[in-house]
């Protein structure tokens, strides 16, 4: 491609969401991805004929027109349908008390939770409805119709007025924490802890600091959309955003590293690549992560004075390690696909090893493994801070992952003897392959201690998506960051075409 538009720097879901949706408005646009396989953290790679997913394994309303992930709003505009398998339960959370079902049927669910505590079942019941109240405002207006500028208000009174006047109703609660709405409903100690969990495993954070609409959508999404596992894996998902970039003339290249944004007079005005060659284009979008567009990409002297150290100053979510697995599969029957550890109850469920997530994909989607096997893949939260690759780093990766084996024993207690393959990847794993700053999966930004950093900079002509801008984690997170920025940089009367 000679001249684009608009260059996107990573492949990471925000970044194709993005190229994808502005190729599919008629720009030209080239993305550029440092390495040599697509998706940015939700990438899937292969070893000895496993495919494990990197990062993201639990999805709901990909498919189905009850849904309201933006995630698939962009893959229906660009024409494209993924495969998937819907499966209830989810899996299983393991308390050191106990362990239960966790289903998408809300009714279901709670009858797992009243056999804990009855009263403690009826107080998330009322959680829910205030929560699901705010989704039901929610579905009125599809995040494809939103954008960051002024010229939203015209479109949503135009259009979307009636809808617009309910999420008005509920405007308290989208600007509340969870913690906030659980104060007001739930008592119950042990129901407390299980939202804490549940917000956790979202955004990185617990109830006191994630915001409501976040889980409202959750709620909503996995009771009324329903939960689904794509066929093939996150793949499959990164696959149909390109193939949408590519049918509406935009081009992907992998292997080209970004070294510099290029800036002249305030304004970006395209790339310097690591072999030297510059790419020109007067807008460029950074699907990097606020800490690395700020530090790696752009010269101190681009930005006003002390913008980037505010920017270096945001706080992160704390890196993982990984656990992924090639193990035996014989005589495994009944294996549900997730699974949440805590280790110990008395400590806080955010301590580094405590708490372990755990996905089994080939519980579903079999041709990820070879015939008899199953993939695995655990992790749990790790910080940065400590981790060197010196003569001990092999050791400590090892010392660490014994955290993760003990929760895959509370599902399959004989599980170190059934292992054929083992990969262990640590923060510096993260930083180093996936090119995030200290490893992180995005900002810890507290409900009202601040917002996510929206798409635009100081810089003209250079935006950013991704899960280090506004609406934050999470997959339909980092779509909807696409999304906004797409809408913005074209006429409204575009958008309204695709709507």
């Amino acid at each position: 491609m000679q001249n684009p538009d608009v260059i996107v720097i990573g492949s990471g879901i925000g970044g194709l969401s993005a190229a994808a949706l502005l190729a599919r408005y008629g720009k030209r646009v080239l993305v550029c991805e440092s390495h040599t396989i697509p998706g940015g953290a939700a990438h899937s790679f292969k070893r000895r004929g496993f495919e494990f997913d990197s990062g993201p394994s639990f999805y709901c309303g990909l498919t189905g027109s009850q849904s309201l992930n933006p995630l698939k709003q962009i893959l229906d505009v660009l024409g494209e349908t993924l495969p998937v398998i819907p499966y209830d339960p989810l899996g299983h959370y393991h308390f050191p008390e106990g362990t239960f079902a966790v289903y998408s049927n809300a009714e279901r669910y709670r009858q797992e939770l009243n056999k804990f505590t009855p009263e403690g079942a009826k107080e998330f019941q009322r959680f829910e409805q205030r929560l699901l109240g705010l989704y039901d405002a929610m579905k009125g207006i599809p995040t494809l119709a939103l954008r960051s500028d002024w010229q939203v208000i015209p479109l949503l009174l135009q259009r979307y007025l009636l809808s617009l006047g309910k999420m008005l109703f509920n405007l308290p609660l989208v600007q509340s924490s969870v913690g906030s709405v659980m104060d007001a409903t739930i008592k119950d100690a042990w129901i407390r802890r299980l939202i804490d969990l549940e917000c956790f495993l979202l955004s990185g954070l617990k109830a006191e600091g994630t915001i409501a609409p976040e889980v409202a959508f959750m709620l909503g999404e996995r009771s009324r959309a329903g939960v689904e596992y794509p066929v093939g894996g996150s793949k499959t998902i990164v696959d149909a955003l390109i193939r949408g970039l590519q049918n509406f003339g935009g081009e992907l290249r992998l292997g080209v590293h970004v070294k510099q944004i290029l800036v002249e007079a305030g304004k970006a005005v395209g790339v310097k690549l690591r072999n030297g060659d510059n790419l020109k284009a007067p807008i460029v979008i950074s699907n990097a992560t606020l800490w690395n567009t700020y530090h790696d990409l752009l010269h101190p002297e681009d930005l006003p004075a002390g913008y980037c150290q505010a920017a270096l100053d945001t706080p992160a979510v704390e890196s993982f390690t990984h656990l992924h697995l090639g193990i035996k599969a014989d005589g495994l029957q009944n294996l549900t696909g997730h699974h949440v550890v805590v280790h110990d109850g008395n400590k806080d469920i955010t301590i580094p090893g405590n708490t372990c997530m755990i996905s089994i994909p080939t519980v579903w989607d079999k041709s990820l493994a070879p015939p008899g096997h199953h993939v695995v893949h655990a992790y749990t939260l790790e910080t940065f801070t400590g981790w060197e690759r010196n003569d001990s780093y092999e050791n400590r990766k090892r010392e660490k992952a014994q955290n993760l084996y003990r929760g895959l024993e509370r599902v399959i207690p004989d599980v170190r003897e059934r292992v054929v393959l083992e990969l262990i990847g640590t923060p510096l794993t993260h930083a180093s392959y996936l090119r995030r700053y200290r490893g992180t999966y995005g900002p810890a930004i507290a409900a009202g201690k601040g917002m996510f950093p929206s798409m635009y900079t100081p810089i003209k002509g250079l935006y950013r998506v991704g899960d280090s801008t506004l609406p934050g984690i999470g997959v339909p997170a980092v779509a909807a960051s696409g999304i906004l920025c797409a809408n913005t940089l074209v006429d409204v009367g575009q958008v309204l075409a695709v709507l």
